[in-house]
């Protein structure tokens, strides 16, 4: 029979009680971790948010409190009161936060039982993941998942304090808004007072926060729920949280600054790590001819090396046909990997083809120096000497190559070289790595469509010194290629933060970039025209920049996945396994709605 919590309530939480407490009569609440009974002593450790503490029943000291606790199993939710005292010298448990401490329990109440977990509510358990997610109120209870959400907890409070001290506003902006292209798949919501019309859930609060600083309200803030319908991954989810922020009057480096207080003061009061700034900046054509990615990892080196000089000369038939294609060259030097197995260069060769490249060369650098390899022997010695120094090769080294066309050799030899990280230990967890990739390209043709995409957004400014580019008459498609957006992502080992740009506030040019778009005037007219209109009325320049919150707290926990900081996440199927969301509803709501199911 549960008890009432009526004169139980908690004094202390269970990882708080300490030595100015010792002496004092005390009440804790909380969920049993275990129970370990010692004939004619109950040791029971009492977990809550904070942490756990030991409680001590004495059949001597108080026999029928000794015979309730005798009821008690793991996960029953109970109340204690008793004395806090100081453990024995050989008892102390130097593991346990308050392992100096117990409580000796004069009281004790049983608020609720429980049933037998389907898994340990415990650090580091070995269970199916699917398992966790149906049973996500039990997960939530392990200490490594609270850990979690506090830690989320910190970064919000944390940026809320910056942001109002630097005179941000918060504002609230729609959840029921346009569907309008250009981005991924909407959520649809559909009308019951406007048969056959239909809302979109919010992938971003791009057009109202800019339309905020028409407004004149300058600096915006909003940590906001967001909604996109594509494929799921690991740092991924349908719904997501973002760290939202525009600003009047502003250049590039004026919210890139601004950015690196923020992500500093978080980092500092979140982990108490000191942040060195400014953040370094790379453009996205050095990042890509250095490491294959616009989201380098620089906790380690390991940069492309272009061979194609080299390549074009030789005799090796891969290297020269790759070059005369319009293709590149490019390698690596894994250092210290001369002497891996033929096996151990076929698991890396069939990496390399996983994403499309046609196959892997290498040059291996035994101890004493001798060379081992399948194509130098259509090199000169000269051409083969040039390529070991253009690496920087010494003895002990494991010279990686691909041949392919530039997309294919940034994508095949950029996840060589996170896999020779990760072998060789480079990709530290606790060494944190910050970088701004900027200068992105504006706008990238789309086979498919055969028209212009924007890179980013369609409001995001392109570079100011390629303005007349986008204005000029006759532009080749080559030359509206190479204009640059004004735009910039924060990377923080390997993975994109955020990302942001100068935003378009001049009716023309917005709709120049319609046009470049594909877009005709009605259709601009008919999708943006409140956009285009509110710049007629004295828009300021604006620009701005969004954090995905749910991927920075997952990364400052050391997690792999963004579930273990979301409180009720879905799966990689989008769907809820402990709710059964998503889920049938009844054909009346359908009809109220004026929508008909097809499946």
């Amino acid at each position: 029979m549960s008890e009432s919590i009526h004169g139980m309530k908690r004094t202390v939480f269970c990882g708080e009680v300490g030595e100015s407490l010792v002496g004092q009569v005390v009440t804790v609440n909380g969920w049993v971790q275990r129970r370990r009974d010692h004939g004619a002593l109950i040791f029971i450790d009492l977990r809550d948010r904070t942490g756990m503490v030991q409680v001590v029943f004495d059949s001597d000291e108080a026999a029928a409190i000794f015979q309730k606790a005798e009821q008690v199993r793991s996960e029953y939710v109970i109340a204690v009161r008793g004395k806090l005292v100081n453990r024995a010298p050989e008892a102390v448990n130097p593991n346990m936060a308050t392992g100096t401490f117990e409580i000796r329990a004069t009281e004790l109440a049983i608020l609720n039982a429980a049933k037998t977990p389907p898994f340990y509510i415990q650090d580091d358990v070995d269970v199916d993941e699917l398992v966790r997610l149906k049973y996500r109120y039990l997960d939530l209870r392990r200490p490594e998942m609270q850990r979690n959400l506090i830690l989320r907890h910190r970064v919000t409070k944390s940026t809320r304090d910056f942001f109002d001290a630097h005179k941000f506003i918060e504002i609230e902006t729609p959840m029921l808004t346009k569907s309008t292209p250009e981005g991924a798949r909407d959520y649809l919501v559909p009308s019951r007072v406007n048969p056959g019309k239909f809302y979109a859930l919010p992938q971003s609060p791009q057009l109202f926060k800019q339309l905020s600083m028409v407004a004149g309200l300058e600096r915006y803030v909003q940590i906001v729920r967001c909604f996109r319908d594509e494929d799921l991954r690991a740092d991924r989810q349908p719904e997501f949280t973002q760290i939202d922020v525009e600003m009047s009057f502003v250049e590039r480096d004026d919210v890139l600054g601004l950015m690196e207080q923020l992500v500093a003061k978080v980092f500092k009061e979140a982990l108490d790590i000191d942040l060195k700034s400014p953040f370094r900046r790379m453009s996205y054509a050095e990042a890509m001819e250095k490491y294959g990615s616009d989201k380098p990892d620089l906790r380690f080196g390991m940069e492309f090396v272009n061979i194609g000089d080299i390549a074009a000369e030789c005799g090796f038939g891969v290297f020269k046909g790759a070059v005369e294609a319009g293709g590149q060259v490019k390698g690596i030097n894994a250092k210290g990997c001369g002497g891996y197995s033929r096996k151990q260069i076929d698991e890396l060769t069939d990496l390399v083809k996983s994403f499309k490249a046609k196959g892997l060369a290498y040059i291996a650098i035994s101890e004493s120096g001798e060379l081992k390899s399948t194509f130098t022997k259509f090199l000169t010695e000269a051409q083969t000497a040039e390529l070991v120094s253009r690496l920087d090769g010494k003895p002990g080294d494991l010279l990686l190559f691909v041949a392919d066309q530039p997309a294919v050799v940034a994508a095949a030899l950029g996840a060589l070289r996170l896999e020779m990280g990760n072998r060789l230990g480079l990709r530290k967890a606790d060494d944190f790595n910050l970088l701004w990739v900027v200068d992105f390209p504006l706008l990238e043709w789309d086979e498919e469509e055969s028209r212009f995409v924007a890179v980013h957004h369609p409001f995001t400014s392109p570079h100011p010194e390629d303005l007349a580019t986008v204005f000029k008459e006759g532009a080749t498609r080559e030359e509206l290629a190479a204009v640059r957006a004004n735009a910039y992502d924060l990377v923080l080992n390997g993975t994109e933060l955020g990302g942001g740009s100068i935003r378009i506030y001049q009716r023309h040019l917005q709709n120049r970039m319609f046009e470049l778009l594909g877009f005709g005037a009605e259709e601009a007219q008919a999708k943006f025209g409140f956009l285009l209109d509110a710049f007629e009325y004295g828009a300021p320049p604006h620009g701005g920049i969004a954090f995905g919150l749910d991927r920075f707290v997952m990364l400052l926990a050391g997690r792999q996945s963004i579930r273990d900081v979301i409180a009720f996440p879905k799966t990689a199927k989008a769907t809820d396994l402990m709710t059964e969301a998503p889920g049938d509803v009844a054909e009346k709501q359908l009809r109220e709605l004026h929508i008909k199911s097809t499946i």
